[in-house]
C-alpha cells in the first residue's frame, strides 16, 4: 500500500469539501452504465469464501470459487453451475434479486447524502496512507467527523449516524471519497428498542478507488459489529472482504451472458492453476 501524497486542506471549509464530494459521489451511483467482472475474498471468523462475479443489466451474478482457499469439489461446483441454471431459468426470483440489490444500494446512498448535515468536520493534520487502487500520485485530505446534536435521521436507515465518529480519506483531484472509517461511540436502539440494537465499540472500514478506467469501486470492507435483533437474537457481523481484479465487460450484458462470461473466467482459471 502506498504512502498517500498528504495535500494542503482547500480554502473552502470541511464541511464544503464533503458537501461536494458527497454530491460527486451521488452522481456517480446514479451511473451504472459501465459494468466489471471482478474477484472478492471474504474472511470471517468461520473462514474465507473467494467469489466471482460479474454485473449484469439484470443483477449480481456470482460464482464461488473457493472455501478457505481451496478449490471447490466438483460437487461444489456443480452446485454452483446448477444454481445459475435455476436464477436463469426462473424470472421472478431474478426480478426479486435484483430488486433487493437495488434496495440495498438505495438504502447505502441514502447514508451517503446524509453525511453532510449529520456530522460536523474538521481537517486532520495527515492524509494516511493511499487506500488501494486511488490513484498514484492524487493528493488526499483527511476530514475527521464527530456526531451534529442538531441532525434529526428522516429514517431508522440513517439513525446509525448519531452514534458514530471517524474520518472521512478524500481524493482532492476527483473529490470522492477514498476511504471511511467509522467507530460507534455509544449503543445505537433502533425503532424504539423494539427492532434491536448495535454495540458500543462496533467498527467498519470502507476504501474505494479508481478501478483503472475512470469508474470507482469499492474495494475493500471490514465490519466489526454486535448487537441484538428483536432485543434476543444476537447479531454479529465481523468480516474483512477484498475485491479485487476488476475489469469491463460489455456496458449492455444480459444476466445469461453474464453467466456464460463467469463460467469462461472460472475454467480459464481452473485450467491455468490459479484458481486460489
Amino acid at each position: 500500500m502506498a504512502m498517500a501524497q498528504t495535500a494542503k486542506p482547500p480554502e473552502m471549509s470541511p464541511g464544503e469539501l464533503v458537501r461536494l464530494t458527497v454530491a460527486n459521489e451521488a452522481a456517480a451511483a446514479n451511473e451504472t452504465t459501465v459494468k466489471h467482472m471482478f474477484r472478492s475474498r471474504k474472511q470471517t471468523p468461520k473462514g474465507s469464501q473467494t467469489k466471482l462475479y460479474v454485473e449484469t443489466n439484470d443483477a449480481m451474478a456470482g460464482m464461488l470459487l473457493a472455501i478457505n482457499d481451496e478449490p471447490l469439489t466438483p460437487q461444489q461446483r456443480q452446485g454452483e453451475i446448477n444454481h445459475l441454471a435455476w436464477l436463469m431459468g426462473n424470472p421472478e426470483q431474478l426480478r426479486k434479486k435484483q430488486a433487493q440489490e437495488k434496495r440495498d444500494a438505495e438504502q447505502t446512498l441514502r447514508i451517503v447524502k446524509a453525511l453532510p448535515d449529520a456530522f460536523h468536520y474538521v481537517y486532520a493534520d495527515t492524509a494516511g496512507t493511499t487506500p488501494a487502487l486511488s490513484g498514484a500520485g492524487s493528493g488526499f485530505v483527511r476530514v475527521n467527523f464527530t456526531p451534529n446534536p442538531a441532525y434529526s435521521p428522516p429514517s431508522r436507515v440513517e439513525q446509525v449516524l448519531e452514534g458514530m465518529q471517524g474520518y472521512l480519506l478524500i481524493d482532492l483531484e476527483r473529490r470522492r471519497i477514498a476511504q471511511i472509517d467509522g467507530t460507534l461511540f455509544k449503543d445505537i436502539t433502533f425503532a424504539w428498542g423494539i427492532l434491536g440494537r448495535l454495540d458500543k465499540g462496533g467498527h467498519f472500514l470502507v476504501k474505494q478507488g479508481d478501478l483503472g478506467d475512470g469508474t470507482w469501486d469499492i474495494t475493500e470492507m471490514q465490519l466489526d459489529i454486535t448487537g441484538k435483533i428483536l432485543l434476543f437474537k444476537t447479531l454479529t457481523m465481523v468480516s474483512d472482504e477484498v475485491f479485487s481484479d476488476f475489469r469491463r465487460v460489455p456496458d449492455n450484458l444480459p444476466f445469461a451472458r453474464g453467466v456464460e462470461l463467469l463460467k469462461a473466467e472460472e475454467e480459464k482459471l481452473a485450467r491455468n492453476g490459479h484458481t486460489p
